[in-house]
């Protein structure tokens, strides 16, 4: 039986194979947009799994709250292992670990370096390979990295250095120059959906600030994971925490109400709070936003097929009528229009397949991931595939196969059917829901743009153009050649001016402290702090509002305050915070200059109350100005400049503005996926548009012929089938705007400087809307219009 309905279902569609083509093309690229979607977010959700007793594993962050200032991290004090293995019962396993980079050498037989490269490093514990049990090749975890000097890594660093796992083990490695480590273990290289992309481990012994005891210097490089007991849970372990945190923090007269807590393993990845090693996140949200998205997609595929089905229904009709006076039955007609369906949704999924196949290698260069789109790899991909095609299938082809099969033998036959006004009135319901998706995709869309046209050209407050920014050995061997250096460097042609710094101006890299103002304690908010010499504020043109820059020293001789600092503290003229002195960290120094307002963050973020101060030691990074005619042999010069200064050291330049945009590559991906997936459903509305005033031609064919012999113009019917059409797109626009008001009102609210919202995207989409809604039904109603009169009235 199945066998006769899909010959039968292959003969209909070949025969109406414009309106079967139609469909294929707005299912296959919907659903080829939905796979697309899925195995993004299947892929995103996967982060951080794998581990056995992952759901006991807990990573601690660290929170402070003043009265007008919250901050979070992914750090935490490095004597918080320690203590929370003596204090907390219900924890089995805690390990530290901290990242850092540093120069790794590998020597030949002669002593000369093989391989020279700068690497990150993490430093860790044992007890951290029983907590992430990630599978070894070599060695034995409990005593790989339990000895100082010693090292594990990755099977592809170990190739990578060595030429395979069993070269490298007992082989040496010199890192920063001064350290042989000894390589001891070999463990399987991280999945690339990892928040802990391991692959030099050090011993923790080796780690220069493992002795430290300070609880309120904490850094976003120290993170720890905790192993909880079984049986144990955050909940179980709520009262102990708060304990823990009243000995650590409160007793001790911690600044900032700092305080410690659990997070998940699995909610890592999804953290807008803290951040990870991988700098690999994704906001939870944006995912149910790509979810939404496909539902869209999808309904609105499936509105179009319910409306080109029903629109071709009536040439059906004798099939129908021919089919129940030889004796078939109503359920078994609605098998037979299921089978019809079916078999263009598995067409349709097997033009999708192909689709994403093209697609796939667009979609890993967008998220700068690979993704696969293996079911051997992936089950629950076949799996998703499956459920897609039997919903698409039962949701598209349901309703048509209802109408279609309750039609009259009698009236069938005589070619006399009608579709009665309730059923009307659904489709025009659905047309409705399918454009108000439209409309909102538009008006999301422009908005996107607008946003993000906005973030680029708003000022920062600094300049960023040909500025080179490149880190420089921070040790004594390195700063003994910066003045060399630096001198040098000003020789070069197009080199305009030049800075050693900690960080350029716009940075997530955070260095925030308490203090006190005019010895008296500040308990509003923490003070963001960033050294500098006195050429930053040339080299980015900062500009000075009052006093002048500190001088250039080996100690700290004055403070540069921001406008934000002031209004802070309520100062209101500028002069007056001059001479005012800072204690923060032991340093009391007084204010010397206050420089404009800049962004130190994304548009994101709020502007951090700030000071800038001179101190040598904490000059990592160096920021080049220079010529943009000049730029390219200036930077040649600036290579062969620091490669022969800092023998030792490994040249890695960037320039400020690919930093600078970096911070809104989520919403240029949005806005990206946003384009091109409003563009799908346009295209998909306006061809279900079409099949609907085909529909309707089709019903009207006497009623137009009449009203031409009765006289009306072309013009006059052409108007008559639009009309209905234009005030479905209408009552969809007017649906739609409240919707997408909220919706990019909740979007904008996440950045502290945004767009105000106008009226011209909404009314955009409504001119678009309606033109193309006119376009289309025109086109329709022209060729209902003009065709021959006799053809529909020769059977009355």
């Amino acid at each position: 039986m199945f066998k006769l309905n899909l010959k039968i279902a292959w003969r209909n569609l070949w025969k109406n194979r414009g309106y079967t083509l139609i469909n294929i093309l707005g299912l296959s690229i919907a659903m080829a947009s939905c796979i697309l979607i899925f195995i993004f977010v299947r892929y995103q959700l996967s982060f951080d799994e794998g581990y056995k007793n992952q759901d006991r594993i807990f990573r601690f962050t660290t929170h402070w709250k003043y009265s007008s200032f919250e901050d979070d991290t992914q750090g935490v004090p490095v004597p918080l292992a320690a203590a929370v293995r003596n204090d907390i019962a219900g924890i089995e396993k805690t390990a530290i670990i901290s990242i850092n980079n540093g120069i790794i050498q590998v020597k030949d037989q002669n002593g000369a370096d093989r391989i020279k490269s700068e690497e990150s490093v993490y430093y860790t514990e044992p007890e951290f390979f029983d907590i992430f049990e990630i599978g070894w090749l070599a060695g034995k975890p409990e005593k790989v990295i339990s000895e100082p000097n010693t090292v594990a890594l990755s099977a592809a660093t170990a190739k990578k250095f060595f030429g395979s796992i069993a070269n490298a083990m007992g082989k040496t490695l010199l890192f920063r120059n001064k350290t042989n480590l000894k390589v001891t273990g070999v463990f399987k290289d991280m999945p690339q959906n990892s928040s802990l992309p391991l692959q030099i481990v050090i011993s923790y012994q080796n780690f220069p600030q493992k002795d430290n005891k300070n609880w309120d210097e904490v850094g976003s490089q120290t993170e720890c994971y905790v192993l909880l007991k079984s049986g144990f849970s955050v909940t179980t372990l709520k009262e102990p925490l708060r304990l823990f945190n009243k000995k650590y923090y409160q007793d001790k007269k911690i600044d900032g109400n700092q305080t410690n807590a659990l997070q998940a393993l699995k909610d890592i990845h999804f953290s807008e709070k803290q951040g990870n090693f991988a700098n690999l996140s994704i906001a939870k949200s944006q995912l149910y936003g790509l979810g939404v998205i496909g539902l869209f997609l999808i309904v609105t595929a499936c509105i179009n097929f319910i409306n080109l089905t029903t629109a071709q229904s009536i040439n059906r009709s004798k099939e129908v009528g021919v089919r129940k006076v030889l004796g078939s039955k109503r359920k078994q007609l609605i098998v037979q229009f299921l089978t019809e369906t079916f078999t263009i949704t598995l067409i349709a999924l097997i033009f999708a397949c192909i689709l994403t196949e093209l697609a796939l290698p667009q979609l890993e260069n967008l998220f700068k991931a690979r993704i696969s789109f293996s079911i051997f790899e992936h089950p629950v991909i076949f799996v998703f595939l499956i459920a897609m095609v039997m919903a698409v299938s039962l949701l598209a082809g349901f309703y048509p196969a209802l109408v279609i099969s309750g039609f009259s033998p009698a009236l069938a036959i005589k070619n006399k059917i009608t579709i009665n006004a309730g059923n009307m009135n659904l489709r025009k319901v659905l047309v409705v829901l399918q454009f108000s998706i439209t409309i909102i995709l538009i008006i999301g869309t422009l908005i996107i743009l607008e946003q993000m046209n906005y973030v680029h050209q708003k000022p920062l407050g600094f300049k960023t153009d040909a500025i080179a920014i490149m880190y420089v050995p921070a040790d004594s061997l390195g700063r003994s050649k910066h003045k060399t250096f630096k001198e040098r460097a000003l020789q070069i042609n197009g080199v305009q001016s030049f800075s050693y710094c900690q960080r350029p101006p716009l940075s997530n890299d955070m260095s925030t402290t308490s203090f006190s103002f005019n010895g008296q304690k500040n308990d509003d908010f923490e003070l963001r702090r960033s050294a500098a010499d006195a050429d930053y504020f040339k080299v980015f043109d900062l500009k000075l509002i009052a006093g002048r820059v500190f001088l250039n020293s080996d100690t700290v001789n004055g403070y540069v305050v921001n406008e934000t600092f002031l209004k802070k503290m309520s100062i209101i003229n500028p002069q007056d915070a001059l001479g005012k002195i800072i204690n923060q960290n032991e340093h009391k120094v007084p204010i010397v200059g206050v420089v404009k307002d800049f962004n130190d963050r994304s548009l994101q973020q709020s502007i951090s109350p700030l000071i800038i101060y001179p101190e040598k030691g904490a000059y990592y990074m160096v920021a080049i100005k220079m010529d943009q005619a000049q730029l390219i042999p200036a930077m040649k010069e600036i290579e062969a400049l620091w490669n022969s200064t800092f023998i030792n050291g490994i040249y890695n330049a960037k320039f400020v503005n690919d930093d600078v945009n970096r911070y809104y590559q989520s919403e240029k991906i949005m806005a990206i996926l946003f384009r091109f997936f409003a563009g799908v459903i346009i295209f998909i509305s306006f061809i279900g548009l079409f099949g609907l005033i085909s529909f309707v031609a089709t019903q009207r064919t006497r009623e137009v012929a009449i009203r031409k012999v009765l006289g009306a113009s072309t013009f006059e019917l052409v108007k008559m089938l639009n009309g209905s059409f234009l005030l479905l797109v209408f009552v969809a626009n007017l649906i739609a705007w409240p919707l997408a008001y909220l919706l990019v009102s909740k979007w904008l609210s996440g950045f502290a400087y945004r767009i105000e919202l106008g009226m011209w995207p909404f009314a955009f989409a409504f001119f678009i809307s309606m033109l193309i809604t006119l376009i289309t039904v025109s086109i329709r109603s022209y060729k209902a219009a003009v065709a021959n009169t006799i053809d529909a009235l020769k059977y009355e």
